[in-house]
């Protein structure tokens, strides 16, 4: 049974211009030990499913079920979500400056977590797991640094400071959303390899939001596409980097720099539509290359594609295609060599990021392992 499991999640929020249907029918579930990466352009819903999760976002119309461990926290109570937010679900927010008070020093903050969820646990105690956090993290002088106020610390510290504040009850469920954005690779290496000690020593599930492919080959175990408020693919790591489906997914592969960074991007075409006033149809078919008539009024549902339940993607695109050219169906593969050379290799996987970096296989093991 998953830790969380999300089901037909639907957000929206009433504004003076008209609706904004933030998320649209959302569900993915979340295994113990697991990462789940939710990718996608600014404004795809990523942050408001997460923050609707755990009842974070006051004043929206919310549907549909986000069960954590047996209980729908959509329908429970204040004082029930108050127990289960800090002490079994953890919160990395992107800008650690709107989650520590400029006026308290570190160490009181994270005391008053502790305590606030551990009653039993004295202050002295609490102050002494507060060191041992800051020290897991990387913060050098942990005991002294505890009465450092936010601004003393660097912006990759006041992230590592948010991840311990996060991991300080040992919670069942981490939600990091962009934890890594404005910081440069090699803090942005740190504070990655923080969260992967942590998840290895304590056993938690990760729901991991951001825009950086790279993180995500780094990190992921399951991927969700989101654009418009909605789930265009959602696959395991390696099948959404070799054998993605939906051309959103490859626009987003195709805009990334290669190793050398020599190779011109190849941006997505237009704008993500609008909340308010979205497209009939596909929401992705105004600034798709294969739209046809049917994608500019029917809305595709995510379906399973190349006959594997894992991997689903939202297109009315042949889904048989692939799994024809893997069985070796030349003459049909031929047909459409055109369309799947850009559909399903818009980028080369091996081009994408460092392999030994990010833990992905040598070239010559790609076709027997996969990526890790």
């Amino acid at each position: 049974m998953a830790l969380l499991t999300v089901e037909d999640l639907r957000v929206s929020f009433n504004t003076p211009d008209g609706v904004v249907q933030a998320v649209r029918g959302l569900s993915f579930a979340v295994d113990r030990g697991q990462t789940l990466a939710i990718v996608g352009e600014s404004g795809s819903g990523k942050s408001v499913a997460t923050q609707t999760i755990t009842r974070l976002t006051p004043g929206a119309k919310v549907s549909g079920r986000a069960v954590f461990d047996g209980q729908d926290l959509l329908q429970a109570s204040h004082d029930t979500l108050r127990h289960i937010r800090g002490d079994k679900i953890g919160m990395v927010f992107q800008d650690p400056l709107s989650s520590l008070h400029p006026y308290y020093r570190i160490g009181w903050q994270i005391v008053e977590m502790i305590h606030a969820h551990d009653r039993s646990m004295s202050r002295r105690a609490a102050r002494a797991r507060a060191a041992e956090l800051l020290g897991l993290v990387g913060i050098p002088r942990p005991a002294e640094r505890l009465d450092d106020y936010p601004h003393q610390f660097s912006g990759g510290m006041r992230q590592r400071v948010m991840i311990a504040m996060a991991m300080a009850l040992n919670p069942e469920l981490l939600i990091a959303d962009e934890p890594t954005t404005a910081l440069d690779v090699t803090v942005q290496a740190q504070v990655l390899q923080v969260m992967r000690n942590l998840q290895e020593e304590f056993g938690t599930a990760i729901i991991l939001i951001t825009h950086d492919l790279g993180v995500v080959a780094d990190m992921a175990d399951e991927v969700v596409v989101m654009y418009a408020g909605a789930a265009m693919e959602q696959a395991p790591r390696r099948d959404m980097f070799y054998h993605h489906h939906h051309p959103y997914t490859g626009g987003l592969l195709a805009s990334l720099p290669t190793r050398g960074g020599q190779a011109r991007l190849t941006p997505i075409p237009g704008s993500p539509p609008s909340l308010i006033q979205l497209p009939p149809g596909c929401p992705f078919a105004p600034r798709c290359a294969y739209a046809w008539d049917k994608c500019r009024t029917e809305t595709p549902p995510l379906d399973p594609v190349f006959g594997d339940s894992a991997h689903r993607s939202a297109c009315w695109l042949p889904h048989e295609d692939e799994q024809s050219r893997r069985e070796g169906g030349e003459q049909h593969a031929a047909a459409n060599a055109e369309r799947n050379a850009v559909l399903f290799s818009t980028v080369d996987a091996t081009e994408l990021v460092d392999r030994e970096s990010f833990g992905l296989p040598s070239t010559e093991d790609e076709q027997g392992k996969g990526i890790a």
